[in-house]
């Protein structure tokens, strides 16, 4: 447990040269189907995974509210300082940044994305970043990735409401990141049956990736 009180789940060898630490989204906590399968298919290919909530999310699970809901009132996310400081502690309870790969499920890996130069993280990974917030293009969430100097992957369905292809490739983004597209996958790379693709092959394709990237570090 964290100095925030944030217990840590583990999957994969503890003496892995690389540790994936991932946080969940807005929404869900941190041991959902996608995450539980993402993070098991880094442990089968020999990476370390630690996943964390937020305090909001914990606070939701304790008192048994940790179902997907609406996120209005007690249950809503916690201010951003307050996100960005939990990153931070789990990041020193780790151990510090440079064996550390951070990242989530798009809230989790927006908040990384904000402090993984700020604690010298050895790459990132977003799980669907959310660009945007959808059906307003024009509200920004990409500032700070014009400057990340941290690697970077970011793995992205061709239909996520958060940010498509033609959106993205509109934006400024620092040349330390690499967007991979999973065909007709929405927030959750999910494709829809008339695509002629599967969950399943996204979540493949998503998993090459992240193994490509993670050790090419």
């Amino acid at each position: 447990m964290t100095a925030a009180g944030a217990d840590l789940l583990f999957d994969g060898p503890d003496d892995a040269a690389l540790t994936v630490v991932l946080a969940h989204g807005a929404g869900a906590p941190m041991k959902t189907p996608f995450l539980n399968t993402v993070a098991r298919g880094l442990a089968a290919d020999g990476f370390r995974v630690a996943r964390f909530e937020f305090p909001y999310m914990r606070a939701r699970r304790e008192t048994g509210r940790d179902s997907v809901r609406g996120l209005a009132g007690r249950g809503a996310p916690d201010r951003e300082p307050i996100l960005r400081n939990a990153w931070k502690e789990v990041v020193e309870e780790l151990g510090g940044g440079e064996r550390l790969v951070i990242g989530g499920k798009s809230l989790g890996g927006r908040i990384a994305s904000m402090v993984a130069d700020e604690v010298g993280a050895r790459g990132l990974v977003c799980l669907g970043y959310p660009f945007h917030p959808p059906g307003r293009p024009e509200k920004l969430r990409t500032r700070h990735l014009e400057t990340l100097s941290t690697s970077a992957l970011i793995v992205q369905g061709t239909r996520d409401p958060f940010g498509t292809p033609e959106d993205v490739a509109g934006y400024r983004l620092s040349p330390a990141i690499r967007v991979v597209w999973l065909e007709d996958g929405d927030h959750s790379w999910k494709p829809r049956a008339s695509s002629g693709r599967t969950e399943a092959q996204n979540m493949a394709e998503a998993l090459t990736a992240f193994r490509e990237f993670l050790e090419a570090l």
